[in-house]
């Protein structure tokens, strides 16, 4: 069945689709031989469809969706340099390769989503991506006499010359050294709710993602992974 280029490059998990429109644009695609151009179809079954010189799989991957808990002491990546602990050192019995779909810093964990649908992964971080992603976190003041963390989390913070979007945030308890709380944020920045609470003076002790949008965490074991329900994959493609 023939079909837009775009999309059957974002369905290989070679690309989102507005990569590959750059991919045709830059005559890097070819169909059969011949230069494809923007708004050409093909069969991916029955036509010779090559990316760069490479022929793109008859039977593409099927598409991947896994969310796992990433435990502390792992980098958010698939190969590392420095001989860390990575991600992919988790999904060894995962049936295909997949990617992570943004990032959790070596010292944080939680849910952290791969996939090796290309075009989802696009979206979900692209800048304007705002749906809100829900932290754990365990904080101390760095000096005696520091009001609640709740009202200067939630207020005007600015990072790298930019004013962050208020972030939401909820007081659980306080223990003997700080407190515990939930901060949701819409935003990505590097180390950004450590860089928060550093800010408002605060040190973050444990960090731990629970939720993306309607996506939760729930009670899956810290370094296990399971598949994304149909629902969970419908929810974030609509975002």
């Amino acid at each position: 069945m023939k079909e837009r280029l775009q999309k059957i490059l974002s369905g290989a998990g070679i690309c989102s689709r507005r990569k590959a429109e750059t991919y045709i644009l830059s005559g890097c695609v070819k169909v059969n031989g011949i230069t494809a151009n923007l708004g050409d179809s093909a069969d991916p079954a029955e036509d010779e469809i090559l990316v760069n010189g490479r022929p793109l799989q008859k039977n593409a991957p099927r598409p991947l969706y896994i969310m796992l808990n990433k435990p502390r002491g792992y980098v958010t990546t698939l190969s590392d340099e420095a001989g860390r602990k990575t991600v992919a050192d988790l999904l060894q019995d995962v049936p295909g390769r997949v990617y992570p779909v943004g990032r959790l810093d070596m010292h944080s964990e939680g849910l952290l989503i791969l996939t090796n649908d290309g075009e989802l992964a696009h979206h979900l971080t692209h800048p304007s991506h705002e749906v809100y992603k829900e932290y754990l976190v365990k904080l101390s003041p760095d000096e005696p006499g520091l009001p609640s963390p709740e009202k200067p989390l939630s207020g005007t913070i600015e990072l790298d010359g930019e004013m962050l979007l208020p972030a939401k945030c909820r007081l659980l308890t306080k223990t003997e050294n700080g407190y515990i709380m939930t901060i949701s944020i819409r935003q990505g920045k590097n180390r950004q709710i450590r860089r928060m609470c550093a800010k408002c003076g605060y040190t973050v002790n444990g960090l731990k993602r629970v939720a993306e949008g309607d996506v939760k965490l729930g009670d899956l074991p810290s370094g296990s992974w399971r598949y994304l329900s149909e629902g969970e994959v419908r929810y974030l493609k609509s975002l």
